[in-house]
C-alpha cells in the first residue's frame, strides 16, 4: 500500500513517472505493484494541484502565453457514439496551459473539453492569480475572445497569433511536424507590444508535456482510461515542473524565478508535501 512505502520509495516511483515512463515500466523498474503506482500518482497529482492552487497567487507576471494540447481518455472522439451517459468524460480532452515566457512558470492550467465554458473557467482562474496588467497572447481559438473579455475586462493587452502551415503529403514522413509558412497577429484589445506577441514558448511547452507524460505520447497504448487519472497526471507534471525541475534557461526552477518559492524542492519534499 502507498501508506506503507517510505518517502524514498514513493519518490522513486514518482521520479519514473515524471520522466515519461508508463505505469507498467515503473512497476518493472521499481518493483512497486502497478496498482500502488497508480494510486500514488493520483494521490500526489491531486496534492500537486492543491499545492499550486495555494501557491500561485499575486503573481507579478508581465506576459502570458496560452495554448491547448490534445489528448484523449478511453477512446478517440470518433469512437464516442452519441450523447451517451458520461460522454464528457471520454474521447478528446484538451489541457489549457498558461505560461510566463520570462520565468517559464505555469501559473494555471485546465483539463477538459475545448469549449467556451472551459475557456472562460481557465481565463477566470488565470486572472485571479495575477497581480498586475499583463500582455496576453493566445492562438486563434474563437472562445478565447469571450473568455478574456469576461475574465479580464479592459485590464489586459491581448492579441491572437494564427500560424499557417504547409500541407503535409500522406505517405512516409506523415508524422513529421509541418513547416510554418506564415503567421498573422491580430490585436484584440489594449495595446500589446507587437514584438512580444507570440505563442512559440507555450507551444514548446507542449513538447515537454508529451515527452514527460506517457499518456500524452502519440501512437501509444498508454493513454488515460479515466479522466481523474489524466487530471492527476497533469497536476503531477506541473507540480514537478514548477517546483522541482531546474530550467536550463533560468538555471533555477520556474517557481524560484517567479518568486513563488525561495528554494529548489527535492522530489522527496514534493512527495511529502502532497501526500495525504
Amino acid at each position: 500500500m502507498v501508506n506503507r512505502l517510505s518517502v524514498t520509495r514513493r519518490a522513486q516511483a514518482i521520479g519514473a513517472l515524471v520522466e515519461g515512463n508508463s505505469i507498467r515500466s515503473t512497476e518493472r523498474m521499481t518493483g512497486i505493484h502497478r496498482d500502488t503506482v497508480m494510486r500514488l500518482m493520483v494521490e500526489v497529482g491531486e496534492g500537486c494541484a492543491r499545492l499550486m492552487d495555494e501557491k500561485m497567487r499575486n503573481l507579478p507576471c508581465q506576459r502570458i502565453e496560452c495554448d491547448e494540447i490534445w489528448s484523449y481518455v478511453k477512446m478517440k472522439q470518433n469512437r464516442v457514439r452519441g450523447a451517451r451517459q458520461g460522454y464528457l468524460r471520454v474521447g478528446d480532452q484538451w489541457t489549457f496551459v498558461a505560461l510566463d515566457p520570462e520565468t517559464k512558470l505555469v501559473p494555471s492550467y485546465l483539463v477538459g473539453k475545448r469549449t467556451t465554458e472551459n475557456a472562460v473557467l481557465f481565463m477566470n482562474d488565470l486572472a485571479t492569480r495575477l497581480s498586475n496588467r499583463v500582455q496576453l497572447s493566445t492562438d486563434g481559438l474563437h472562445s478565447y475572445v469571450h473568455a478574456v473579455e469576461e475574465s479580464f475586462g479592459a485590464d489586459v493587452d491581448y492579441a491572437q497569433v494564427v500560424k499557417f502551415y504547409d500541407a503535409v503529403p500522406i505517405g512516409p514522413g506523415r508524422y513529421s511536424p509541418p513547416k510554418v509558412s506564415g503567421q498573422e497577429k491580430t490585436v484584440i484589445m489594449g495595446s500589446p507590444v507587437e514584438s512580444k506577441i507570440s505563442t512559440s514558448l507555450v507551444e514548446r511547452q507542449n513538447l515537454t508535456m508529451r515527452m514527460q507524460m506517457r499518456r500524452f505520447t502519440r501512437l501509444t497504448n498508454g493513454f488515460s482510461k479515466k479522466l481523474e487519472n489524466l487530471k492527476a497526471a497533469v497536476g503531477l507534471h506541473f507540480g514537478h515542473y514548477n517546483f522541482v525541475r531546474q530550467h536550463r534557461t533560468t538555471r533555477v526552477t520556474p517557481a524560484m524565478a517567479a518568486g513563488v518559492s525561495d528554494r529548489m524542492w527535492s522530489l522527496e519534499e514534493l512527495v511529502e508535501q502532497t501526500s495525504k
